[in-house]
């Protein structure tokens, strides 16, 4: 039951964001305890966010016949998924009150813009909202915990958003026919495959852009290559990935992605 249970809260997803959070947090100069506190609340968040999605889901997952899904094999029973979501959404709140009001208010904001998505948001014209907005506030939910509750800088906040979205579109990449065959029409299945490729890469090549050029001073070296490169590797994706049955647009957006939250590491969360 227990390897089930962690298979249906889309793990890998929810560890990305912790450990991005933690490094945030990390960043600022904040305390081990503080750290642990804050990445297992974004945790926690993560989880139930997973959870809630499996199970509005798993009449599709069933029909599609998804694998390593098991609340649609039968895997895991609903009740159990149910009560996980009932305990971990609320501990993620009540631990991010470490961090303070502000920065728990900030969390619980974009818990909800996250549960909207599973709830029906991801079948609307609207379906990238809740990654734009629950990304967005991730500096914020680490920033507003400083002395002093600061925001994080504008730019910071767009980059995140971004690199959200772009997050939203190729993840939905290599779903789109089984989503579309069982009812799911969000924006990229209104969209197609191909103004959702460029779309991905368009917002990931963004988010490297504003974390390279948008921290004041002059960019490192090393900084100011990302970009011409995440340019380069996302071309060469697109191209590859006009041939029948490449996944090479698909693998280069998450390349990209994967050296945006390198550079957002880099940066860390510096006050607005």
């Amino acid at each position: 039951m227990f390897k089930a249970l962690v298979q249906a809260s889309h793990p890998l997803p929810a560890l990305a964001v912790t450990l991005v959070t933690a490094g945030l947090a990390a960043s600022t100069g904040r305390s081990v305890p503080g750290i642990a506190a804050i990445a297992v609340a974004v945790l926690l968040g993560q989880l139930s966010v997973g959870w809630l999605n499996d199970l509005v889901d798993a009449p599709r997952d069933a029909e599609a016949g998804r694998a390593g899904k098991p609340l649609a094999s039968g895997d895991l029973h609903p009740a159990i998924a149910s009560a996980a979501v009932a305990l971990a959404a609320p501990a993620a709140v009540l631990l991010t009150l470490v961090s303070g009001v502000p920065a728990t208010l900030a969390h619980l904001a974009a818990l909800v813009s996250a549960w909207a998505y599973d709830l029906g948001v991801k079948s609307t014209p609207f379906s990238v909202a809740p990654f734009a907005v629950s990304f967005g506030l991730l500096p914020a939910i680490v920033s507003l915990g400083e002395p002093g509750s600061p925001w994080p800088p504008l730019w910071l906040t767009a980059a995140a958003a971004a690199l959200g979205s772009g997050a939203h579109f190729v993840n939905v990449l290599p779903d789109l026919a089984d989503d579309a065959a069982t009812g799911v029409r969000g924006l990229p299945h209104r969209l197609g495959a191909g103004a959702t490729r460029l779309l991905a890469a368009g917002l990931v090549l963004t988010a490297s852009a504003l974390l390279a050029f948008g921290p004041p001073g002059p960019p490192s070296p090393l900084v100011l290559a990302a970009v011409p490169v995440a340019a380069a590797v996302l071309a060469a994706g697109l191209v590859l990935g006009r041939r029948p049955g490449s996944r090479a647009a698909f693998h280069a957006v998450l390349l990209v992605a994967l050296v945006d939250v390198v550079l957002l590491l880099h940066t860390g969360v510096p006050a607005g």
